[in-house]
C-alpha cells in the first residue's frame, strides 16, 4: 500500500463520521492528494468546515448532547493520523488499517475489537493512536465510560490533537450528563495552545455545558470571551444570541 492510498483510506474513514462536504469527498475519491491534503492541513480551510457545524448547533440548542457532541471526530482523528503517519512501523500500521476499514464502514463492533488488539499488542505511538480511535469508536457506540478511559490514555504534544482529545472526553461526559466533568475537559481543550481556528468551538461547548450545569454567570462570561476575543469566528454568532438570552433571563 503506497502513501497516497494510505492517506486516502484514512481521510475517507474519518470523513464518513462527520459528513465531509461532497466536494472534498470527491477530491479524495479521485486521489488528488496534493490539493485535498492542502485543504485539510490548512487551518483556514479546516475552520470553514468547522464553521458549518455552527448551523447544527444553532438548530439544536435544546439538545445538550447534540451541541456538545457536534464538532468532534473528524479533525481530531485526522490530525492524529498526520502525527501518526510519519512514526509507525509497518506491522502496526497494517493492523491499524484493518481496524480503520471497519471504522470507515461503521462496523463498530469489529473496529473496537481490532483496535483493542492493536492497543494491547503495540506500544508507543501505535498504541497511542489506537487508543484515540478506540475512544472515538466507543463514543459512537454509546459506551461512554470506556471511551473516556481510552481517550484519557491518549497524549500528544501536537498543536491540535491533544485539545481535540480533551474535547472528546468532554463530549463523553456530557452524554453522561456529568456536566461538571465535561466542563473540566472543555476548559482543558480551550486552554490548550489557544488559537483562533478551534478554540472558539471548545469555548462554545464549554458555555453550553455551563448552562446545562445551571452556572449562568460562567456561561455568560464564556460567551463573552467568544464574542470579544474571537469575534470573527462563526461561533461568535450563536454566542451573541445565547448570551443575550441568558442576560435577558437574569434581568427578569
Amino acid at each position: 500500500m503506497d502513501k497516497n492510498e494510505r492517506d486516502f483510506i484514512i481521510l475517507q474513514s474519518f470523513g464518513t463520521y462527520n459528513n465531509l462536504p461532497n466536494e472534498l469527498m470527491t477530491l479524495m475519491a479521485k486521489k488528488e492528494k496534493v490539493e485535498s491534503i492542502e485543504i485539510i492541513e490548512s487551518p483556514e480551510a479546516l475552520q470553514q468546515e468547522v464553521s458549518k457545524v455552527t448551523e447544527l448547533v444553532e438548530k439544536n440548542k435544546s439538545s445538550v448532547a447534540t451541541i456538545l457532541g457536534g464538532v468532534v471526530l473528524l479533525i481530531a482523528a485526522y490530525f492524529g493520523y498526520q502525527w501518526y503517519s510519519t512514526t509507525q512501523d509497518a506491522e502496526g500500521e497494517k493492523k491499524l488499517f484493518k481496524a480503520v476499514y471497519a471504522f470507515e464502514s461503521d462496523s463498530l463492533a469489529a473496529a473496537a475489537k481490532d483496535l483493542a488488539k492493536v492497543s494491547d499488542e503495540f506500544g508507543g505511538n501505535t498504541q497511542n493512536l489506537a487508543d484515540l480511535y478506540l475512544g472515538i469508536t466507543l463514543l459512537k457506540q454509546g459506551k461512554f465510560d470506556q471511551s473516556i478511559e481510552k481517550l484519557k490514555n491518549f497524549s500528544s504534544s501536537d498543536l491540535l490533537v491533544q485539545a481535540r482529545a480533551y474535547s472528546l472526553i468532554g463530549d463523553a461526559y456530557a452524554e453522561k450528563k456529568s456536566f461538571a466533568d465535561a466542563i473540566d475537559y472543555y476548559k482543558k481543550a480551550s486552554e490548550y495552545k489557544p488559537n483562533k481556528f478551534f478554540t472558539p468551538t471548545y469555548l462554545l461547548k464549554l458555555a453550553n455545558a455551563y448552562e446545562a450545569n445551571k452556572q449562568v454567570k460562567e456561561a455568560v462570561d464564556t460567551y463573552s470571551i467568544i464574542v470579544e476575543k474571537y469575534g470573527q469566528s462563526a461561533e461568535s454568532i450563536p454566542a451573541k444570541k445565547y448570551k443575550a438570552i441568558l442576560e435577558s433571563s437574569i434581568s427578569e
